[in-house]
């Protein structure tokens, strides 16, 4: 009897890597690049709002969970989540197959939460600043 082969996920045309995701979350203020597990986190005031795994391809990011639904439901082949995480704000990111800019707007609201009232002002003054240049 011949095993059913499951389709591995499209890898995306500008796939992301892990210097991609360096350069996103540490553009945000107050993000600091440290480990967790032996492999990089990104944390900012302590917390972490994002870390690597071993498989080189799989990003934990912290989210809420209706985000979090929502984007498994429609995303599956970029977005998911284990059993033993389904209690934690948590879900995990396949690198390979998530775009770019749902990825930089995702670590975004990853480090809202965590940061303070001074970074979260200074990131919208970047912000400001940059669209009107």
């Amino acid at each position: 009897m011949r095993q059913r082969r499951t389709k591995k996920p499209k890898r995306a045309k500008n796939a992301v890597t892990l210097d991609t995701v360096r350069q996103l979350a540490l553009s945000l203020p107050g993000v600091k690049e440290e480990t967790s597990g032996g492999m990089p986190a990104f944390r900012v005031r302590g917390k972490i709002l994002a870390r690597f795994y071993k498989d080189g391809d799989t990003l934990a990011l912290k989210t809420e969970y209706a985000t979090r639904e929502v984007l498994i439901g429609t995303h599956p082949e970029a977005f998911y989540v284990t059993d033993n995480y389904r209690c934690w704000p948590w879900m995990f990111v396949r690198l390979s197959t998530v775009e770019l800019g749902l990825l930089r707007g995702l670590l975004e609201d990853a480090w809202r939460p965590l940061a303070s009232k001074r970074q979260t002002a200074a990131h919208e003054a970047d912000g400001n600043q940059r669209r009107t240049t």
